[in-house]
């Protein structure tokens, strides 16, 4: 369960992106969400908590955070009321017959049973793509999207060094088993967005009879198991997206970065929350990997490029590893970035 801070004006942050976001979806805020709680992000809140009935007093706390909620997950669910129908739920709430159906495979909409729960989708895509990503984010966008389309499977490899889940999503049923996966790089973040909008985009294009990337989506999705670990990293991202700024392990983590000044802090950490870098945990070529990175100067927990005292003793490495292993997956694709290029 995500756990929201309390936010006033002033706040700034990707916790402040995320409010901003929900105020925007939901039709009172314009422009970008540029993560400033400013006058026009308080103006916007209070419309919005007037609207649902809430004291307008510009503070997003608990009541407004769980009011705000549909608009970060991009769902609602609804109870079935005498004379509701499926275009009369849809069009109340700007969405379509096809979002709904595909929401709701089992419901007869010829047959809506008064008091019974539908899960209607919000007229706008879960994943959003200009946002920080940090580990709630993408749990907002595993609910939204398992949601929109149930057919979607979900899971966790594991958990990471603070007890956050890895959490994983599968599409297609086919025997031919493929993992993409990313941001094993605390700093490459976006490789976890671009992971969910691809997966959000198929799993549209499949329910529509689509094709994706000039494929057809159906075909794909017989033939083929997709299993996606988005975050491989995620106390990492949070450290790097601002997500995490307080507490113990933020600062141990300022104590190893001070151990390495040349790399900035906390925009050049790539390692896990420890200061373990996970894409060098695997036992495949460890040794090689630690004689060249201790040659380079990296010989302790850091910002990046440290080993670790063994292979796998990173749980995020450890959980991927076992979660492969289980497994039997014809290619694995792990995504990184430098810069603007994604590879």
């Amino acid at each position: 369960m995500i756990s929201f801070s309390t936010l006033r004006p002033g706040a700034v942050g990707p916790e402040t992106e995320l409010l901003q976001t929900g105020l925007i979806r939901a039709g009172f805020l314009s422009g970008a969400a540029d993560g400033i709680f400013g006058k026009e992000t308080l103006a916007a809140l209070r419309r919005f908590q007037q609207s649902v009935g809430l004291t307008p007093d510009g503070v997003a706390g608990p009541a407004t955070w769980h009011a705000l909620y549909p608009y970060l997950t991009g769902y609602v669910l609804y109870t079935v009321q005498p004379g509701d129908t499926f275009y009369r739920i849809a069009e109340r709430y700007g969405t379509t017959l096809h979002a709904m159906e595909t929401a709701n495979p089992e419901v007869d909409p010829f047959r809506l049973s008064v008091g019974s729960r539908l899960t209607v989708p919000l007229p706008f895509e879960v994943v959003p793509t200009n946002i920080r990503f940090t580990s709630d984010v993408l749990a907002l966008c595993v609910e939204g999207l398992r949601a929109r389309y149930p057919f979607l499977g979900t899971g966790t490899v594991g958990n990471s060094v603070m007890g956050k889940p890895i959490p994983y999503l599968t599409m297609g049923a086919g025997e031919n088993q493929v993992l993409f996966n990313g941001t094993h790089h605390a700093n490459e973040w976006i490789t976890s967005m671009l992971l969910m909008k691809y997966l959000e985009n198929y799993a549209a294009a499949y329910a529509r009879e689509g094709k994706i990337a000039g494929t057809d989506a159906g075909d794909l999705a017989r033939k083929t198991s997709l299993f996606v670990v988005p975050m491989v990293n995620p106390d990492g991202v949070d450290l790097v997206t601002g997500r995490l700024s307080s507490g113990t392990y933020y600062e141990q983590a300022v104590s190893l970065a001070e151990g390495y000044p040349a790399i900035p802090f906390p925009r050049g950490w790539k390692a896990n929350i420890v200061g373990i870098d996970p894409n060098l945990q695997y036992p495949a070529g460890w040794e090689n990997a630690r004689e060249i990175k201790y040659r380079l100067g990296y010989t302790k927990p850091g910002p990046r490029d440290f080993v670790g005292p063994a292979p796998l003793t990173a749980p995020e490495s450890r959980s991927l590893y076992q979660f492969t292993l289980a497994h039997n997956f014809s290619i694995t694709l792990s995504y990184h970035s430098q810069g603007e290029v994604i590879y």
